[in-house]
């Protein structure tokens, strides 16, 4: 990313974002800078603790960060349900400005508390694992997608997940990952056309129960 970047001369279009996962404050901002290096940047738009390890430890070091402006945002992220719960003890009491966590069609735990949580605390949110690790593509594998996917403007089975996503009102994107650029390429189409709303989403659930 920092090559590309750099060489391509598009660092102010981006928005940069990454994690510190280790113990330990100068380990933290030792991994931290580190990524600073790799990433050619002197300022970094969003620093997350990954999967809270040290939390609070790494919290005290980016508040001081997002001071001297070395950072814009500081955030914090998990990936599994069973976190749910120190996630919205944490947007409660650190106030990040970011939180990362798992959200899909199929496993909608964080709809009961933390996706509102996070709206009322005005915390922007970041979804990972939109594919449930892939999952998602075994279960519709064969199945055709619903005739009315056209009204979102839905082309494939992942934009009709990612629209899932980020149709949510509380959600500010969402984070698939993939080594494939035709994949990447399908991915971005779910960043236009139309978003469904209430009912829709709805609606999307009903069908892909069914399958």
């Amino acid at each position: 990313v920092g090559d590309l970047s750099s060489g391509l001369k598009i660092r102010n279009k981006l928005f940069l974002a990454t994690k510190v996962w280790t113990s330990g404050k100068e380990d933290g901002i030792v991994q931290m800078n580190e990524s600073f290096r790799k990433m050619k940047t002197d300022k970094m738009d969003l620093m997350q603790v990954h999967n809270l390890i040290d939390v609070h430890t790494h919290l005290k070091t980016l508040r001081n960060w997002k001071e001297q402006r070395k950072i814009r945002y500081f955030g914090i992220t998990h990936y599994t349900a069973s976190a749910y719960p120190e996630l919205m003890r944490l947007i409660k009491n650190e106030k990040p400005d970011f939180v990362q966590f798992n959200y899909n069609i199929s496993v909608r735990e964080a709809e009961k508390e933390l996706l509102p949580l996070a709206k009322d605390k005005g915390v922007a949110v970041i979804i990972n694992r939109p594919f449930e690790g892939g999952a998602l593509f075994r279960t519709v594998k064969g199945k055709a997608l619903p005739a009315w996917a056209n009204e979102y403007d839905i082309q494939s089975w992942g934009q009709f997940f990612l629209k899932f996503i980020v149709s949510h009102p509380a959600v500010t994107c969402a984070i698939p990952g993939t080594s494939k650029a035709k994949h990447l390429e399908d991915n971005l189409g779910a960043a236009f056309g139309k978003l469904p709303d209430e009912n829709g989403r709805k609606r999307m659930i009903e069908y892909f129960n069914s399958l």
